[in-house]
């Protein structure tokens, strides 16, 4: 072989395999990112719904495709953990600060909960994303999504029963499926906590609690989904 020929030859393997090798290392990147992200359980695709929100505007579950959220039900006029709840997703939202990133909090209280007075409490507790949308409607569609989502909210039909609310929080990605981490047992925890606790490990919840693990938890697997 002319010596012209072999400098040539080790020339071009001298380009290529560098390029071979950066290729191999953006693709092995992108499969460790999908099993970063796959770490986390698919619980099932989000319930459809649509509501209007505080700015009397309809939103849908399709106007969420492409941000990662939460999902929480509520009432303004709760006075036990509906703030705490509130204060939890406060601090998520400054946390996260990403304009892929959103809430929707669900009143199961809607004959008092207008669009206006959920602006007004949208305002005082200091919301500051446009993507924290506080939604209302009809009770019984209402009452019927909470069931779809298996998050506890009483029957509107039983006195005394209609206000009464789980504080759970559904985690949901950008392609609007439910998420989740798995717990210490490797089972996953399907919802995660707005609560406050007593301890460190989320055994004992307390209104005026110092710890809230769910929320720290849902810091990190809200940033893993936006990555």
């Amino acid at each position: 072989m002319p010596k012209n020929k072999k400098l040539n030859n080790k020339a071009k393997k001298e380009v290529i395999i560098p390029i071979i090798v950066i290729a191999l290392l953006f693709l092995a990147i992108g499969v460790g990112m999908e099993y970063f992200k796959s770490s986390l359980y698919t619980v099932m695709k989000v319930p459809s719904f649509e509501l209007t929100d505080q700015n009397n505007k309809k939103v849908t579950n399709k106007d969420m495709l492409g941000k990662v959220y939460l999902v929480e039900f509520f009432f303004s006029k709760c006075p036990t953990i509906c703030p705490v709840m509130n204060t939890n997703m406060r601090a998520i939202e400054d946390e996260i600060n990403n304009p892929n990133f959103g809430i929707i909090s669900i009143s199961i209280d809607p004959e008092n909960d207008t669009p206006a007075l959920l602006k007004e409490h949208a305002s005082r507790i200091g919301v500051k994303s446009p993507n924290w949308h506080f939604l209302t409607g009809n009770r019984a569609y209402i009452g019927n999504l909470a069931d779809q989502f298996n998050i506890y909210v009483g029957d509107e039909k039983e006195e005394g029963e209609s206000l009464n609310h789980s504080g759970m929080i559904a985690l949901v990605d950008e392609k609007g499926n439910i998420r989740c981490r798995y717990n210490r047992a490797n089972m996953p925890i399907l919802y995660y906590s707005g609560l406050n606790y007593e301890d460190a490990e989320g055994k004992i919840p307390k209104l005026t609690g110092k710890y809230h693990p769910d929320r720290e938890a849902l810091i990190k697997d809200i940033q893993k989904l936006l990555k």
